[in-house]
């Protein structure tokens, strides 16, 4: 994509140390932001942007706002204050219509900067001071040597940097604007020439000089919205090269090819119906047709099979194992959690029992000589389907013929994971599931090498979940509720949140509540409870008591988010609904409702609510679509928060903002798509592209 003579700019890889006023050590405080080269200096935008271009008089200056002024230094000079060390550095700043005071807190070193007869213009907060007067307090400066000189800090629409270490916002100004009077005017484009001049974009140059020193007619408002023409370019160019890096993956892909050829007849078919508990959705149907036609075909699946809780993704993946199987193949079915693993294991197992087909489970806490035992038999193909964490593609795991994967609750899995997988084998198939519903935008991004399947309907005869937030002091008619729920025969759920931080504390409250529940509320009920600190086997005794009706009110901590199914359950009583993130709410929702019976979800939060929790609880009571509850947490949590933490699989864009630059995304999508298709690159120009791209996102890591 670089143009003809275009200067690649060897300038843009100088180390930060090299560059004037930066040494040693801020070079090691840029690199601890992430910043080593000009080029990361250079591509990461400011904070934010200030108007500091309209000089006012310092006669019309009023106190309370920050304001841009310049003037003479009539007299200046450095004091000392009661307390031992502490210096103050004052000026009388003239402009003709008046004089002001600067004053400089704790900085001796401006008595060898400042001095009388200096023309400066300033910036900073105006306010009183003891006599009635007014002055500015620790402004921005800078001297003017000559009069047509260019100022940096102030006298035009500023820059402002998040902070570095050391390195102040000030400090950063200077070495961009130094750095950007040495960028060659012919830099090297990123983007196709053609590309650029349909979509009416800055050169490449063109946008770095504006992004950090706007010219004096832009748009203070559009600037901190990031929506200039030369920051849309820059956005632009970096969500187009990493869609580019994911349409490249995805051609490697495929040029892959599985060793085995899948068939799917008759007897496949009948093997499937004898497994299925009940009538396929459409949804599911249609989901089902194109993971099996992609697993029929000779290049490797790579799919994400999206759908609501509840919309029964599980059997669907479990009819795919099932076709791997009847085709000689082993499958890897993992979760995030060894809970969930134990509960996927407990319910394949149960379908798969009629079968001849054997399961196994295989965890980070499985006993070592049963490991060895089981490590043995996958290696020798004894056993067809493992369901594990993702210890199952660590080194020790060696398969027979590993011919699917799949992957449920994604959020936790990076894409270099996934890669790391088609290691374990010859190119098997892989499907991903996600138990809460991917914003499009995050699915461009994480999930863009990947295939869709959604399902988008719940199974017929489903009646939509009431859900309705309420304050603590309202608990007594909460609870008189559920008790009438109770006496029609109904189970319940109560769940506590469970933090790591507050542990402890976490499973305490969860414990008493079940005592008071059990021996002063609902004394006639039998009260279970279950928490993450519990054994396996003491987790297992109590869900397997709560799935058979031996218990009617289960207290928990989170770890009923996703795998119980217990259909005869109507009600979800959510304590502290505040410190729970909206998926997870739509997550523990998703427990009840599973019947014809109507279900019922109480918030039960603490006053007062911040702004955020009372966006939360508003949303979830008012949709019940995940689709719309996962975009609402994507605009309140931002991407990072949204898949837990800032993990391998979640890109590290330098300007990319994953909610803000959703449409920006999309075209970015759309225009990479389209060019990759008519360029087709190939060989090492394709490995090429690959390497600088995992290297320029940060997607190097696997694990």
């Amino acid at each position: 994509m670089k143009q003809e003579g275009a200067a690649e700019a060897p300038f843009l890889a100088t180390p930060l140390q090299y560059l004037k006023g930066v040494g040693p050590r801020r070079a090691a405080d840029f690199e601890r932001a992430g910043l080593k080269t000009v080029e990361d200096l250079l591509y990461r935008f400011p904070i934010r942007y200030e108007d500091r271009s309209r000089l006012q008089t310092i006669a019309s200056l009023k106190p309370g706002q920050p304001a841009s002024i310049s003037g003479r230094i009539l007299a200046c000079g450095l004091r000392s204050t009661r307390r031992p060390g502490f210096k103050i550095f004052e000026a009388s700043i003239d402009d003709g219509s008046r004089s002001i005071r600067a004053v400089w807190l704790n900085q001796p070193f401006l008595r060898d900067i400042l001095a009388r007869g200096q023309h400066l213009v300033l910036y900073g907060a105006v306010e009183l001071y003891g006599g009635g007067g007014l002055q500015l307090l620790n402004p921005q400066y800078e001297i003017l040597d000559d009069e047509d000189a260019e100022t940096i800090h102030t006298g035009r629409i500023v820059p402002v940097y998040e902070k570095t270490g050391a390195v102040t916002p000030k400090m950063q100004r200077r070495l961009v604007f130094d750095a950007l009077q040495r960028l060659p005017p012919d830099l090297a484009e990123q983007l196709p020439e053609d590309l650029r001049l349909r979509l009416r974009l800055p050169t490449r140059v063109a946008a770095l000089h504006a992004m950090h020193f706007p010219p004096a007619d832009a748009r203070l408002d559009a600037l901190n919205r990031f929506a200039t023409p030369a920051q849309q370019r820059l956005i632009f160019e970096e969500a187009f090269l990493f869609q580019m890096g994911l349409l490249a993956r995805r051609r490697s892909a495929a040029a892959e090819r599985k060793p085995i050829d899948i068939r799917v007849d008759d007897r496949i078919r009948e093997s499937a119906r004898r497994v299925l508990p009940f009538k396929l959705t459409n949804g599911q149907k249609q989901a089902l047709k194109e993971i099996v036609d992609d697993m029929r075909s000779p290049h490797p699946m790579n799919r994400l099979l999206q759908g609501d809780v509840g919309a029964g993704k599980t059997i669907v993946a479990l009819l795919a194992a099932l076709v791997a199987m009847e085709n000689g193949l082993q499958v890897a079915f993992m979760a995030p959690t060894e809970i969930l693993a134990e509960q996927h294991f407990l319910n394949i197992s149960r379908l798969l029992q009629a079968s001849r087909f054997r399961v196994a489970q295989l965890t980070g806490s499985t006993a070592a000589s049963a490991r060895r035992q089981q490590l043995a038999e996958i290696d020798a193909g004894t056993i067809d389907l493992v369901v594990g964490t993702h210890a199952l593609v660590q080194g020790d795991v060696r398969f027979k013929q590993l011919g699917l994967a799949v992957i449920d609750e994604q959020h936790r899995f990076g894409v270099l994971q996934r890669a790391t997988l088609r290691t374990k084998a010859l190119h098997p198939d892989v499907l991903v599931m996600t138990a809460t519903p991917i914003p499009r935008t995050l699915a461009l991004t994480v999930y863009g090498d990947l295939d869709v399947s959604m399902i988008r309907e719940l199974p017929a005869g489903r009646v939509p979940i009431r859900t309705v937030a309420k304050p603590e002091s309202r608990r007594d008619e909460i609870h008189e509720f559920v008790r009438g729920q109770l006496d029609g025969g109904r189970q319940v759920y109560v769940v506590y949140p469970l933090v790591e931080e507050s542990a402890k504390v976490d499973v305490k409250a969860a414990t008493e509540m079940a005592d008071t529940l059990a021996s002063d509320v609902f004394p006639q009920y039998r009260v279970g409870l279950l928490h993450g600190r519990m054994k396996a086997d003491g987790r297992d005794r109590v869900m397997k008591a709560f799935a058979a009706g031996e218990v009617d009110i289960l207290v928990s901590t989170t770890v009923v988010e996703v795998g119980i199914d217990v259909q005869n359950a109507s009600v979800m009583l959510v304590e502290h609904a505040e410190r729970f993130g909206l998926s997870q709410l739509h997550q523990l929702r998703g427990r009840v409702g599973r019947d014809r019976h109507q279900s019922y979800c109480f918030l039960v939060y603490q006053s007062p609510l911040s702004d955020e929790a009372r966006e939360r609880l508003k949303a979830m009571t008012e949709t019940t679509d995940g689709f719309e509850i996962a975009e609402r947490d994507l605009t309140l949590r931002g991407p990072g928060d949204f898949f837990g933490t800032r993990q391998a699989g979640l890109p590290t864009f330098r300007l990319v903002d994953l909610v803000r630059d959703r449409e920006l995304l999309a075209t970015a999508h759309r225009e990479a798509e389209q060019w990759i298709a008519k360029s087709t690159p190939s060989g090492p120009a394709l490995e090429k592209l690959l390497t600088s791209w995992e290297e320029r996102f940060k997607l190097i890591q696997v694990g």
